[in-house]
C-alpha cells in the first residue's frame, strides 16, 4: 500500500518464534530492538490529537468510486483494496478502504493524526479520510507512473502485464535519490520518528518527472505507545527484502528498513526481482549493459 496496490502475493506472515514487530512511532530508529503489539495496553487512554486532513463524506467517496466497484479497483494489499477516484476539488487520488479491525476507534484516529502530519516532496501525502466503525478509508495523492516495480517489472498483480520504458542512468539516480530523502525523513526528520518496516519497490511510488516517495504505511497494526511495543508475536514485511537479524529475532530498528533499501537499489540497478523462482542463470556472464533497468 503498496498503499496504492502493494500485493500480498510475495508477502510472508511469519507467526510464532519469528516474531512479527510492527512500525514504530517512537524513537526507535535510533536505539534499535523496539518491538511492537497488536494494540496498545487495554485501559490506558490514547491521546487523539487534530488531524491535519478533512474528513470526506462517505457519499463523496461512493460516488467517485462507484460504491467501491470494480471499475476504480486499481489495486489489492494485505490490508486492504485501493480505488481511484477524482474528488470534486478536482483532486485524483488513490483511495484506500481498509479491512475490517478490531482496532479501537480512538487508537486508529491517532494514528491517522501522526500521518497526516507528514509533510515531505518524498513521503505520499494523506489528503483525507472517512472512520465510522469498520468503514476506514484513507485518501492519498495519486501516483501517476504507478510504482517502481510497475515500471521495472510491469503492474503486480496483472498477468503478463509488461515493464515500463527502459529508465535512464538519471532517472534511476533521481528515484534513488529521492527514496532515501524519504526515508531519511521518516528515520530523523518526521516527529515522533518512524520505522516504515515494509520498503520495496511497490511501496516506492512515481510521480511527474520520476518523482520518487515512499509510500504505505500500515496503520491497522501500530502501537501507539512505547510500552506496547516492547512486546511482539509476528514479523512483518515482504519476503527478499527483509533484514536478517530482523527475520531471526524480530530485532527492529532504522537498519532494517536500511537493509530493504540496499535491496530496493539493487532491483532497481538490476531490474531483476529480490526473489525469482523463474530466472535460470546464465552459462556466460552476463553482460550488465544489456539489463532492462
Amino acid at each position: 500500500m503498496s498503499c496504492f496496490g502493494c500485493c500480498g502475493e510475495d508477502e510472508v506472515h511469519q507467526t510464532a518464534d519469528m516474531r512479527r514487530p510492527y512500525p514504530a512511532h517512537g524513537s526507535v530508529g535510533t536505539g534499535g530492538g523496539y518491538r511492537a503489539t497488536d494494540s496498545a495496553p487495554k485501559g490506558i487512554p490514547v491521546k487523539v490529537q487534530p488531524i491535519a486532513v478533512p474528513a470526506i463524506p462517505v457519499e463523496e467517496l461512493k460516488e467517485i468510486t462507484e460504491n467501491f466497484g470494480t471499475k476504480a479497483l486499481i489495486g489489492e494489499g494485505s490490508y486492504g483494496r485501493v480505488y481511484y477516484g477524482v474528488l470534486k476539488n478536482g483532486r485524483a487520488t488513490a483511495i484506500k478502504k481498509l479491512d475490517s479491525s478490531k482496532q479501537p476507534d480512538q487508537e486508529f484516529q491517532a494514528q491517522v493524526s501522526m500521518v497526516s502530519r507528514l509533510k515531505h516532496d518524498n513521503v505520499v501525502e494523506l489528503l483525507g479520510y472517512y472512520i465510522d466503525g469498520n468503514l476506514r478509508v484513507l485518501v492519498y495523492e495519486f501516483a501517476t507512473m504507478g510504482s517502481l516495480h510497475d515500471v521495472l517489472h510491469g503492474r503486480k498483480g496483472v498477468k503478463e502485464a509488461q515493464p515500463g520504458p527502459v529508465l535512464t542512468w538519471a532517472q534511476r539516480v533521481k528515484i534513488a535519490l529521492g527514496a532515501a530523502k524519504g526515508l531519511e525523513y521518516l528515520h530523523e526528520k518526521a516527529q515522533p520518528h518512524i520505522i516504515h518496516r515494509d520498503i520495496k519497490s511497490s511501496n516506492v511510488l512515481l510521480f511527474d518527472d520520476y518523482v520518487a516517495k515512499v509510500a504505505d504505511f500500515d496503520l491497522s497494526n501500530q502501537a501507539p505507545d512505547t510500552a506496547a511495543r516492547l512486546h511482539s508475536t509476528r514479523v512483518l514485511g515482504t519476503f527478499g527484502y527483509h533484514a536478517p537479524e530482523y527475520a531471526m529475532t524480530g530485532q527492529l530498528s532504522s537498519k532494517s528498513d536500511v537493509y530493504s533499501f540496499g535491496v530496493v537499489l539493487l532491483e532497481l540497478l538490476t531490474g531483476r526481482k529480490p526473489v525469482d523462482h523463474t530466472y535460470s542463470w546464465p552459462a556466460e556472464p552476463c553482460d550488465m549493459g544489456n539489463t532492462k533497468a
